[in-house]
């Protein structure tokens, strides 16, 4: 899925350390509530630097977990003092790996099936569990809404110029060598479009920067399409449970627990952060295309091989335990870590939907026949 496709001022950077704060207290309430696991496990995190991985790593730890992480030592990461670290690489480099055990493996950082079939083969009798983090991209092409696991990948590549295709194609060869390799032991977890604090895209982080700027605020899509997202957090604090628990098998995670349609998510994020914006809703999906702009994440052209996207069944992975944090959070929460980036990225950002691309859909928009 990820091929479908930075106004800091001091008191706003002040704003967003305290709602950081508030939301870390609110997390720490819900590490304290959770079921305390059955014993600490010795879990091996091939990644943990990147997007997921640090978020994963800290819950882990905090829920008692020793954990070590397996990287080529090329980025840092606010992590625990008491992680492991390996140094190697996925692309044969594995000696590091070579004669130690753990209880289980989290794999967030593949989409090279020879890169999973390395690792499986090495780590298959040397770990209790192995957890590959997925993609609901396995689906594609989504010529269907309300797709669930009982739905096969998709494993044969038609067309190799559909960046969809070859990125979905790829997931489902890796899934493939973990259950291969591991059978009952292998966990999948196939995420939506994963948002919040130290997103690696820009695509999220667009809304709501643009909805605390204010002023007419171009909404795309229909009045009833609807949008799938999954907090960083939440994707991190179930694939730590599914371990606890020993599950196996596959899950879709994308949230929310229900429908939500994308003037409703530009609703509710409006009033989390108190924006004054106004919405021209445009709904004519020539019209945008026209002015390219078929994706604003979370919302997305739902048409053709899209169609299905942002409709995938999440019954099975709420059953397991699942939940989702307000939406409300996730939006604070991504624009207070978003004015904490580096100025370079601030200051020229990959969004969908640049200023002049809306100002120029406005304008035509308005004065389009009617």
């Amino acid at each position: 899925m990820s091929t479908r496709r930075d106004f800091v001022l001091t008191s706003a950077a002040a704003v967003g350390g305290v709602l950081l704060g508030r939301n870390a207290l609110a997390d720490a309430g819900a590490l304290l509530t959770a079921p305390v696991p059955r014993a600490p496990l010795n879990m091996l995190v091939l990644g943990g630097t990147g997007f997921i991985g640090p978020h994963l790593v800290r819950h882990a730890v905090g829920r008692g977990h020793r954990v070590t992480i397996f990287t080529r030592g090329r980025h840092d990461a606010d992590l625990p003092n008491e992680v492991a670290r390996l140094i190697g690489d996925r692309n044969g480099q594995l000696g590091a790996l070579e004669g130690k055990r753990w209880d289980v493996v989290v794999d967030d950082s593949a989409t090279n099936p020879d890169w999973v079939r390395q690792s499986v083969q090495l780590l298959s009798g040397a770990a209790g569990r192995y957890l590959f983090t997925s993609s609901t991209g396995v689906y594609y092409p989504y010529v269907k809404r309300g797709l669930d696991e009982s739905v096969a990948p998709h494993l044969e590549l038609a067309d190799a110029k559909d960046l969809s295709e070859k990125f979905g194609v790829a997931k489902a060869r890796c899934e493939q060598e973990v259950q291969r390799a591991f059978g009952d032991r292998a966990v999948v977890v196939r995420p939506t479009y994963i948002v919040g604090p130290g997103d690696t895209t820009d695509r999220f982080p667009y809304w709501p920067q643009r909805l605390v700027r204010g002023g007419e605020v171009l909404a795309p899509g229909r009045a009833d399409d609807p949008i799938q997202i999954v907090d960083v957090r939440d994707l991190a604090e179930f694939m730590v449970r599914l371990l606890e628990e020993q599950r196996s098998g596959v899950y879709n995670v994308a949230g929310p627990a229900g429908t939500l349609t994308m003037p409703a998510f530009l609703d509710q994020a409006k009033a989390a952060l108190g924006s004054h914006a106004t919405f021209t809703r445009v709904d004519d999906y020539d019209f945008l295309a026209a002015h390219e702009i078929d994706e604003a994440i979370p919302w997305a052209m739902l048409k053709g091989s899209d169609d299905g996207m942002m409709s995938i069944r999440n019954h099975k992975a709420i059953a397991a335990g699942l939940t989702f944090r307000p939406l409300a959070t996730t939006v604070r929460d991504t624009l207070a870590w978003w004015q904490t980036v580096p100025e370079a990225r601030l200051a020229n950002p990959h969004f969908a939907i640049t200023p002049e691309k809306e100002a120029l859909a406005l304008t035509d928009w308005h004065a389009r026949p009617r």
